[in-house]
């Protein structure tokens, strides 16, 4: 399910920008992009958000900035000492008469090196309520959109179950279509010497065999379950996504027993039902 939230922060000493989007995929994929000095962090923003997101594509994406720069300065005594010995050696070379002072080394590139000092304990403490926040425009986006595919989800429902009907009231038309076909190669085969007894008893093990009662039962049954659990809390992608494939069976086996055409065409509409929730549900965690 896709998603956005953003948000900023500034004193007088940092400003954080921290933007968050989400898009749907079947696993959860996270992707952190925050300065190179702020790595130490990466693992707790990693953490923070797998707690609060499940599924999907999440790319999370901070800016941030020192606004007062607290800089050590450090010395390379190494590089002092070779500056000095080299700066002796020219003058001995030279037959210089001058000795090496404080103002010919200042003079020299590298010899104090300049360190930021970035205190990552510090911007985790303005970062993580940051975050959180963020993270709730972000649940308010999915909420307003997973809204719309719970309607959309239902309004499939509704063709589905309206499908059903349709196989109840169509189950003794079946029954007695097996019948008169049944009876109509009999009379092809046999003529006036029908032993009706023998009619009564293949009519009866087609009956069994191509009867939609069990389908019928099994289908209402997956219906209840998807209208209670798409009303739960929490994750329910998974529990839908494996009802629709029990649907998807119990609706071609009526596919497969099915001698009237207007029933097929039933079954297409249900199996068309069926691929659109499961399509939308690539969306829902």
């Amino acid at each position: 399910m896709t998603g956005f939230g953003f948000g900023e922060y500034q004193d007088e000493s940092q400003q954080l920008a921290l933007e968050l989007k989400c898009y749907n995929n079947r696993y959860l994929d996270i992707g952190v992009n925050i300065p190179s000095s702020l790595g130490l962090l990466e693992p707790r923003i990693r953490s923070l958000l797998s707690n609060h997101i499940r599924r999907g594509k999440v790319e999370l994406s901070l800016k941030y900035r020192q606004l007062q720069e607290n800089v050590a300065f450090t010395v390379d005594r190494d590089a002092v000492k070779s500056y000095a010995a080299i700066l002796h050696q020219m003058a001995e070379a030279g037959d210089v008469d001058d000795s090496v002072n404080l103002s010919h080394l200042l003079k020299m590139e590298d010899l104090v090196k300049a360190r930021r000092i970035i205190d990552p304990e510090r911007i985790w403490s303005t970062l993580q309520p940051l975050m959180i926040s963020v993270l709730v425009d972000f649940e308010n986006t999915r909420v307003q959109e997973g809204q719309l595919t719970k309607q959309n989800i239902a309004e499939n429902f509704v063709v589905i179950e309206a499908v059903i009907d349709i196989f109840k009231s169509s189950s003794a038309q079946l029954e007695e279509s097996i019948k008169s076909t049944l009876r109509e190669r009999f009379d092809q085969v046999m003529g006036n010497r029908i032993d009706e007894d023998r009619v009564l008893a293949e009519t009866a093990v087609l009956l069994i065999k191509f009867s939609i009662e069990e389908e019928i039962v099994r289908l209402g049954g997956h219906m209840s379950a998807m209208r209670n659990i798409i009303e739960e809390q929490g994750p329910i992608g998974k529990k839908l996504d494996f009802l629709c494939q029990e649907l998807n069976r119990e609706i071609n086996t009526v596919g497969s027993k099915s001698t009237v055409y207007a029933l097929n065409s039933n079954v297409v509409d249900a199996k068309d039902a069926i691929e659109k929730i499961r399509e939308q549900l690539r969306n829902v965690e």
